[in-house]
């Protein structure tokens, strides 16, 4: 079990569908940069309290490089609502909030914050488990470009 054999609480149980370690290649672009693919890995664990810990990163598929690594905590509720906190290696910050439904298991997010981010104005995040692979595209607005895909990726649970 995730967390190191911590029960799973109550408060994470709709959303722990996502607990434990994805990996996979997801592929990016945004009018103001050239496409791009990328490896990645994102782990959700917990310690038994009413949050999932969340990390993130990414590499060059040729050379294996580091490019982006970002961490946070998720925050569900009972009534649906979500909360999630997110610190990108670039220095940004995002509040995210949104909805999970657990029988559809998906997770809606909007940013209600991007700290730090002179360009970003929205980051929209759509995590959704499709069989069992874990696919997520997150879509962004800047001060020149309206909201649109700018990431999505395609994990499966190792």
């Amino acid at each position: 079990m995730e967390g190191g054999g911590a029960a799973i609480h109550p408060g994470i149980a709709p959303i722990s569908f996502l607990l434990g370690t994805w990996r996979g290649e997801g592929e990016g672009g945004f009018p103001t940069i050239q496409s791009f693919k990328y490896g990645e890995e994102i782990k959700f664990t917990h310690s038994g309290k009413p949050v999932i810990a969340y990390t993130q990163k990414t590499w060059k598929l040729a050379s294996g490089e580091p490019m982006h690594a970002e961490s946070g905590y998720w925050r569900p509720k009972l009534d649906g609502s979500i909360e999630v906190i997110i610190a990108q290696s670039t220095g940004l910050a995002e509040v995210q909030k949104g909805t999970y439904d657990a029988d559809k298991k998906i997770v809606n997010l909007k940013s209600d914050l991007v700290g730090n981010a002179s360009k970003v104005k929205e980051i929209t995040r759509v995590f959704e488990l499709i069989g069992n692979d874990l696919s997520y595209v997150v879509g962004m607005e800047t001060i020149t470009h309206t909201q649109q895909p700018h990431l999505k990726a395609l994990l499966k649970k190792i």
